[in-house]
């Protein structure tokens, strides 16, 4: 259940936000997952829905409502806001474009970038979904996946198992003109307080800068980047 609040009624009501976020639910299956009565789940999922932190699919199970995507695009993102502090000042290190990567599914998200602002650079927009089959931050970010989404992704990939184990042997990830002709990166994983890879952190520049092997450059940078990132996380 994780913490209470000793407020009983709001503790059963995030019971039930929790157990329909994970999948669309029906009343018998949130009864198995509160431990709620049917009564008082029946009731807290109606409440819920009438204030918009649930809504009803077409098969009539509960699933998380509009309210709780408003709230959570107007709350700050921790990741976001770690980045504005450590990008920079790992952009003017390494003079190449650096980012920031979050998975969703079988895609990642870029949610930070620093650009140089002259110069041949590798530029990837803010809010760009990028491939999980290639790229240093596919590599990472699959490296640490659950076993399914790593399958999936391993099945298109333009790296394999063994390249996967190498990563999270080094605890970082290289490439070369496999996103993108003429581009190579490094990436890192960057973790949350219980030690899961929430994102990848990568530097990426021109192969004719960067060169054929830009872990060798990069990689000790990229490392100590994702662990101030990890830090204020």
């Amino acid at each position: 259940m994780g913490h209470t609040s000793g407020i009983g009624v709001l503790d059963k009501a995030v019971q039930v936000l929790r157990a329909a976020a994970d999948r669309p639910i029906g009343l018998a299956d949130l009864c198995t997952a509160t431990g709620l009565p049917r009564a008082t789940a029946h009731r807290l999922a109606v409440g819920l829905e009438v204030h918009g932190m649930l809504a009803r699919d077409s098969a009539g199970r509960w699933c998380p409502g509009p309210l709780l995507g408003s709230l959570a695009a107007a709350a700050p993102d921790p990741l976001v806001a770690a980045s504005a502090d450590v990008l920079p000042r790992l952009r003017d290190r390494t003079g190449e474009s650096v980012q920031v990567y979050r998975p969703d599914g079988m895609t990642r998200i870029c949610i930070a970038v620093s650009d140089l602002t002259t110069g041949l650079r590798d530029t990837v927009p803010l809010g760009a979904r990028l491939p999980m089959n290639a790229g240093s931050g596919a590599k990472v970010l699959t490296a640490w996946a659950d076993p399914t989404v790593q399958r999936a992704v391993l099945s298109e990939a333009t790296f394999t198992e063994r390249t996967l184990a190498e990563v999270r042997r080094r605890g970082w990830a290289q490439s070369v003109a496999e996103r993108e002709a003429g581009v190579a990166s490094v990436s890192a994983p960057v973790r949350d307080l219980s030690g899961g890879v929430v994102a990848a952190v990568s530097v990426s520049g021109p192969v004719e800068r960067i060169g054929r092997r830009p872990g060798i450059r990069w990689a000790g940078d990229l490392v100590e980047a994702s662990e101030a990132l990890t830090a204020r996380l």
